[in-house]
């Protein structure tokens, strides 16, 4: 499996003829001659809200970022709008009283999600919101399904799955990604969304969701105390790129509109081999394990933030990635605009 499939090249007149140091000479013949481009418009914005009554909560894994109420989500998506960001990633923090061994709160359609989703909506709505389909933020054991007798249930997960699913579309959300990683959900959830009328959802897969060490803050903030075992059954293992590959066919197929490579730096190859394989829309998703290893380094003094950053960035373009899902998303389209 190779990591991109790029041209055969034609032979290069021999130096000094060529000098391909030429190209580079300038900004603006580096600009001009670049093969890959960063926009805002590349960008999904996730962040964390809660329902507390303190405004802002700092994230103590991923410094820089906190847990916002709905007042201060609607401030995020006002500065999402203004820097052309088109699309904001909601992710909850639910209360611990709320949670149980089936996340029922997922089906609740006065909760976190579906309230913060409404009021954006109201408030901006051309900005897109996308909502994840999975209960790991909702259930007392952590795990992305129901979990019984050490095992995870995938039928009877996919059924809450699809009512997680309508509560979200009802309450204004553009964008489905289910990132449990249950076998079939995509065609069950796209058969759901066709017959209660919202056949114009866009259903982005978390396709390939691989079972990463890189996780760790996301599961600190959204809550995840004390994962009851590992998620190794139904997240795809390191090792394996032939399977992205027919996990991500089995998705399309399905009815996917958009697939998600997760992690996004340890598996630029992956992102590589689907977008060349299948030329459907391929997200990127620099995960919080990649975002606070590149913000600590840089409060460390070992390396510059911001060119660190974009060059993350035009590593996804560079491998394929129509899009990218990243906490550094307002600095990024800030950092352009400057």
């Amino acid at each position: 499996m190779s990591a991109r499939n790029f041209p055969s090249l034609q032979t290069l007149a021999p130096y000094p003829f060529s000098r391909p140091r030429r190209l580079r000479r300038h900004p603006s013949m580096r600009a001009l001659v670049a093969e890959s481009y960063v926009s805002p418009h590349d960008l999904i914005w996730p962040i964390f809200v809660h329902d507390q009554d303190i405004p802002r909560e700092p994230i103590a894994s991923l410094p820089g970022l906190e847990r916002l109420n709905c007042d201060e989500a609607l401030k995020a998506a006002q500065k999402a709008v203004e820097l052309s960001i088109p699309c904001l990633a909601l992710f909850p923090h639910i209360a611990v009283d709320k949670r149980n061994p089936a996340g029922s709160e997922a089906l609740n359609p006065d909760g976190l999600i579906p309230t913060v989703t409404r009021a954006i909506k109201k408030a901006y709505p051309e900005l897109m919101i996308m909502v994840d389909v999975a209960l790991d933020p909702y259930t007392d054991h952590g795990h992305d399904g129901l979990f019984e007798n050490g095992q995870i249930l995938n039928d009877e997960t996919i059924e809450l799955l699809i009512e997680q699913t309508l509560v979200q579309v009802r309450a204004g959300a553009d964008i489905i990604a289910p990132s449990d990683m249950m076998d079939g959900r995509i065609s069950q959830i796209r058969e759901a969304l066709e017959s209660h009328e919202f056949k114009d959802t866009v259903i982005l897969s978390y396709a390939a969701k691989y079972a990463s060490a890189f996780y760790g803050p996301y599961r600190d903030a959204i809550g995840v105390k004390a994962l009851q075992g590992d998620k190794k059954t139904y997240q795809m293992d390191p090792a394996n790129g032939f399977e992205a590959l027919r996990e991500v066919q089995a998705d399309l197929e399905e009815g996917a509109d958009m697939v998600m490579v997760k992690p996004g730096l340890a598996y630029l190859d992956i992102i590589a081999a689907v977008s060349t394989a299948f030329g459907a829309p391929t997200m990127a998703y620099q995960v919080s394990g990649e975002y606070a290893m590149i913000k600590l380094a840089a409060q460390a003094g070992l390396l510059d933030e911001r060119r660190a950053v974009l060059e993350t960035m035009t590593a996804f373009k560079r491998a394929g990635a129509s899009g990218i899902v990243t906490y550094f998303a307002p600095q990024i389209a800030q950092w352009l605009k400057d």
